[in-house]
């Protein structure tokens, strides 16, 4: 069988065809050493889940750089405080390593209470601190016993997995050990819910809150999206957990499930199809006949307004196809919302995807779809390169691998700035997609910037040079 593209022999397994051979490509194993992988470290999973809790100050324990390569790693909008976009760091030095970063680490934590009186302090270690053996459970619990503030523990060292998901997992630990049950709410409603795995990317969650505050449930607290503290130390009092992506927060709802018995539904708010079926299993499950009325007017109403304002979108991309290079949960769950506008899904992959991420792509995409996993750079332009997708979805350090190649090209990561969850979501998507596969620039543009040379020839093991 004809590899997908040419590349190192045991990177062959990791990318396939479905209905052709492998089901899905080898996945979740350390990168090849040598080819640049696109990853993040167990530290940035961490970050990424916990940094869009508005009114708490995020502290890295670690050399500036960890620091600087993370500030805003989220994207997160904000309806009330900035506090959580301050870049904070014990910058540990040479001498620190040497006689050990506690003594600073304690100080540090003392400073940034005094001058923001946070909602809650997050402490992340990395490699150098987990190396020097720093004890930040201890220096937490000292400062907080002397705050009266919460400080809290990530236990987020990079060198722990070759796969950020790890730290996806140890950053819902740091909510569940410290923050989680740890207030009650002033009161509560039979349709009481937490929204997890919603982190306000561009502003993602102002399109589906006004939603299920329309249909007449709750919402004690969004884990971790534009929330505070203290919402989310009270979301062990909801009736449902909804989840939105399921990549990094399956993992918590399935640990409050076990601890607070709150069963959780997934969901998915990208698309027409997918957000419309979201709100009614939500209904569903409350089984209350106002609310499932509510719903479905809401969902007649909404539907009637996006036909009309992306028709014109619709027309334009008809027959178009996609790669999508993106987050574990994005690289199934935007499927439907580009068959949506006319888009046929070429290719789907993933950097740090596992077994159940690549499951749910071979359901969701059609025969003849290319999965691949851990692409480096090289492999990525090769893909682009034979496949010649109209557009590629992906993150910004692939932007301009797309852009040299005359690839119209969407950010559909942290970095993008326009909403694309819910209905009115759906329109900024389409409009989105839009502007970037019929700008007329690639026509313009010289047509030399597609005809790259050719790149060496590729061995078939990892010794060829």
């Amino acid at each position: 069988m004809e590899p997908v593209i040419e590349t190192f022999e045991s990177r062959k397994k990791h990318m396939c065809v479905k209905g052709e051979g492998l089901s899905i490509p080898v996945c979740d194993k350390a990168s090849l050493p040598g080819t640049v992988t696109q990853r993040t470290c167990v530290f940035g999973g961490a970050r990424i889940v916990l940094m869009p809790i508005t009114d708490s100050i995020h502290l890295v324990h670690g050399p500036i750089g960890c620091a600087a390569c993370t500030w805003d790693i989220r994207g997160s909008k904000s309806s009330r405080e900035e506090l959580y976009k301050k870049g904070c760091s014990t910058d540990l030095q040479e001498k620190d390593i040497v006689f050990g970063g506690e003594k600073k680490l304690f100080e540090t934590v003392l400073e940034l209470y005094n001058i923001y009186k946070p909602g809650a302090i997050f402490v992340y270690a990395t490699c150098v601190s987990g190396v020097i053996g720093d004890d930040i459970k201890a220096v937490c619990k000292k400062s907080e016993d002397l705050t009266g503030c919460r400080v809290i523990p990530v236990q987020s060292e990079g060198f722990q997995d070759h796969n950020k998901t790890k730290g996806h997992w140890i950053g819902g630990d740091a909510l569940l050990d410290y923050v989680i049950g740890t207030k009650e709410p002033e009161e509560t409603t039979p349709f009481d819910i937490n929204i997890v795995g919603e982190f306000n990317v561009a502003g993602d969650l102002w399109g589906i809150k006004p939603l299920l505050e329309e249909m007449g449930v709750n919402i004690i607290s969004t884990i971790s999206g534009d929330s505070h503290a203290d919402e989310i130390a009270q979301a062990h009092r909801a009736k449902l957990n909804i989840v939105q992506c399921q990549k990094s927060s399956n993992y918590v709802a399935r640990k409050m499930e076990k601890k607070y018995g709150i069963p959780f539904i997934k969901v998915n708010f990208f698309g027409l199809e997918q957000t419309t079926n979201s709100l009614r299993e939500i209904a569903d499950f409350f089984g209350d006949e106002e609310m499932i009325d509510r719903t479905e007017k809401i969902i007649e109403r909404e539907l009637m307004g996006v036909e009309d304002e992306t028709q014109e979108y619709r027309e334009r991309l008809e027959g178009k196809t996609v790669a999508l290079y993106v987050g574990g949960n994005k690289a199934w769950s935007l499927v439907r919302a580009f068959e949506e506008v006319g888009m046929d899904v070429m290719m789907s992959g993933t950097k740090n995807g596992i077994k159940e991420d690549y499951e749910r792509i071979k359901e969701t995409v059609r025969d003849g779809t290319i999965i691949v996993d851990d692409a480096n750079s090289t492999e990525l332009a090769r893909l682009l390169k034979k496949y010649k997708p109209n557009l590629l979805i992906s993150g910004a350090k692939e932007k301009y691998i797309s852009l040299k190649l005359g690839i119209p090209f969407c950010d559909f990561n942290h970095d993008r700035i326009s909403a694309f969850a819910g209905f009115k979501g759906f329109v900024s998507f389409a409009k989105e997609v839009d502007a970037s596969v019929s700008s007329p620039v690639f026509n313009l543009a010289s047509k030399t910037l597609s005809k790259v040379s050719k790149t060496p020839k590729v061995g078939g093991d990892e010794n060829a040079s």
